[in-house]
Formats: structure tokens, C-alpha cells, sequence
């Protein structure tokens, strides 16, 4: 696992190398519009959608970290497994649509969000697949 160390007013900023990926840092902003505005659905929904929404965007960004330090065949297999947590966001989004807890211009932004990020992870995969050497 290769480590960058810099320095910022006197104190150690460590980052991984995952860190710099565009997507990353993007599927962290999406996980906190999640949080956002999963913590104004009804308290009912606290431990099953509310939860799950959560758990899958998470899971994106959880994913993208984990395979990134591995071989490229790995590396994309964790990318895979986070397509299936944008999918996952995506039926979130529609039943909390359908049940109206957000509202159509909320379900547009994570759909364009989501849509983002599939976009990202899939040229991120050809490129591995097209870089295989390890």
C-alpha cells in the first residue's frame, strides 16, 4: 500500500493513493447528499430505507477504496461491486420518490448523480482492462 506524506502547518496530512481518484472523491460527495437527505425521511424509515440508502452509497465509495490498492482484475471486480450499490441507490431513490419522501428535483439530482458515477467506474474499468498487466 503506497502512502503520500505532505506537510501542512506543521502537521502530518497522510492520504492513500485512492484518495486522488476523481470518482472517489466523488462517490464521498454522494454519499453526503445521501445522508442529507436520507435524515429527513420519517423515523419509521430509520432502520429500513433510510438505512439500506445509506449503507449502498457507502458502499460505493468502501468498494472503490478496498480494490484500488490490489491487481487490476481485482480492482475491477470491486468496481463491479459498486455498480451494484449504484443500483441499489437507484431503487432507494424511486421508493423514497414513490413514497414521497424526496421530491422529483431530488430524485433527478441523485439520478444524475448516480449516473455520474456509473459513467466514472466504467471507464475506469476499460481503462484497467485495457492496462492488465499485473
Amino acid at each position: 500500500m503506497k502512502l503520500t506524506i505532505s506537510r501542512k502547518h506543521s502537521m502530518k496530512n497522510i492520504k492513500f493513493n485512492f484518495e486522488e481518484l476523481k470518482v472517489y472523491q466523488k462517490s464521498l460527495d454522494f454519499v453526503d447528499l445521501t445522508y442529507s437527505i436520507s435524515e429527513n425521511f420519517p423515523k419509521t424509515e430509520r432502520y429500513t430505507l433510510s438505512s439500506q440508502y445509506t449503507r449502498a452509497a457507502v458502499s460505493i465509495s468502501l468498494n472503490i477504496a478496498e480494490g484500488s490498492g490490489d491487481t487490476n482484475a481485482q480492482f475491477n471486480r470491486f468496481l463491479q461491486i459498486a455498480i451494484g450499490s449504484i443500483r441499489e441507490c437507484v431503487v432507494c431513490a424511486t421508493i423514497a420518490k414513490r413514497q414521497k419522501y424526496i421530491t422529483i428535483l431530488q430524485e433527478d439530482e441523485i439520478r444524475s448523480k448516480l449516473e455520474e458515477l456509473s459513467k466514472m467506474i466504467t471507464s475506469l474499468q476499460k481503462y484497467l482492462k485495457n492496462n492488465s498487466t499485473n
